[in-house]
């Protein structure tokens, strides 16, 4: 038997290297914050509010969204430049960059992890991409008309059994993709759904997929358990008789706005929220708010409705008790909110403020600011447990 002190000089390397290793670090715990202008994403914590990294040259992120691996591991980044990353959260670096397209808005991961699909404007249409390897599986032309013209495409969304929905804002049709082959998808098309869909919602159990309408009123309906019996419209009286009024800036159906049995919409150009009862579809109030609203976003308990607004009133964010549909608090956190996320059991949401330069936390039952990090013209804020949601 060797003495002790001849195996030290084998021991010491081996726990100096372990005590070398990063931190580790709970999936769980992460999300992410764009920094818009500055093309970077920062990696926090989301239980003890943190920035833990940041990671940069990931391009345009004036309009990114993300979506999460199935293990929590990866961050996909969709950038407005046509560039997918793939963040790895546990080693603050990108595994893998491409640049897909020349001009995208959005993306969504498939139910099983597997696929990533990514909605395009220029040049219109949706591509499939291994989520291992970002290599491209399939791309699907937005094409419509007689002369075969390409549309943008917006409110691409994951659905049950390894199938996306999308819409074609120009085309004014909604598809149903079925993406099982990847390589050979499948797509149901549904023409003439109402003018301009400009982005959509499934609701969180994957079976109703709601486009809102810019060129029309009313929303474009598409039951996704019965897709044979196509879309049909609602909320089509909801404001016909009003005055039009400018647009400052296009509100977001993306957030899961699914209270119970009541779904809550921003109403174009409109300083109200609208309630519609998903039993029937038919809209039950309106809701006064601060100002033109662009995101309107549920609790996960459904019992309170979080709601950002436009240019002016941008600064303002007001809280709507679900229990009796009204504004129980307005807070001033700062100058262009731009971007809420809920914390995956809801007891505390997330503010983007960009031009204040920074995140702020909010208590969701006190509605008090418990913390504040400092972020370089934050925008969309996204954290991991949206891999285990549908539709985001």
């Amino acid at each position: 038997m060797k003495p002790l002190f001849n195996t030290l000089p084998l021991i010491f390397p081996l726990l100096l290297a372990a005590c070398s290793q990063a931190e580790l670090r709970a999936t769980g715990d992460l999300g992410v914050v764009i920094e818009r202008e500055q093309g970077s994403v920062q990696i926090v914590n989301t239980s003890k509010p943190a920035m833990l990294s940041r990671i940069e040259g990931l391009g345009d992120l004036s309009h990114a969204s993300v979506v999460f691996s199935r293990d929590q591991h990866y961050a996909y980044v969709f950038g407005r430049d046509g560039g997918l990353s793939k963040i790895d959260l546990l080693q603050d670096k990108i595994a893998n960059r491409i640049i897909q397209a020349g001009n995208s808005i959005g993306g969504a991961i498939s139910q099983d992890g597997k696929v990533i699909a990514v909605s395009n404007y220029t040049p219109g249409g949706v591509k499939l991409f291994d989520a291992d390897t970002l290599e491209q599986l399939a791309e699907i032309p937005a094409v419509y008309g007689e002369d075969n013209q390409l549309s943008k495409v917006v409110g691409l969304v994951d659905a049950p059994g390894r199938r996306f929905v999308c819409s074609l804002f120009e085309g004014n049709q909604i598809w149903l993709i079925d993406a099982k082959n990847p390589r050979q998808p499948q797509v149901q098309k549904f023409q003439d759904i109402g003018k301009q869909p400009y982005d959509a919602l499934l609701t969180p159990d994957g079976h109703f997929y709601a486009a809102g309408l810019f060129g029309e009123k009313g929303l474009a309906l598409l039951d996704l358990w019965q897709p044979e019996q196509g879309v049909k419209h609602i909320l089509q009286d909801y404001g016909k008789d009003d005055a039009q009024t400018p647009v400052y800036k296009m509100p977001h159906l993306e957030g899961w706005t699914v209270a119970g049995n009541w779904l809550l919409v921003p109403a174009i150009g409109r300083h109200e929220v609208l309630v519609v009862d998903t039993r029937d579809w038919s809209l039950v109030r309106r809701i006064p708010v601060a100002g033109q609203p662009v995101f309107v976003m549920s609790r996960p308990d459904g019992r309170q409705v979080w709601v950002n607004f436009a240019f002016p009133d941008n600064q303002t964010v007001q809280v709507i008790d679900v229990k009796d549909f009204k504004v129980v608090k307005t807070l001033q956190p700062g100058k262009a909110v731009l971007h809420m996320e809920f914390s995956p059991r809801g007891e505390a949401v997330w503010l983007a403020v960009r031009d204040e330069d920074r995140v702020m936390v909010y208590d969701t039952e006190t509605l008090a600011e418990t913390a504040r990090l400092p972020a370089q013209k934050p925008s969309g804020i996204f954290f991991s447990n949206r891999a285990n949601q549908l539709g985001l």
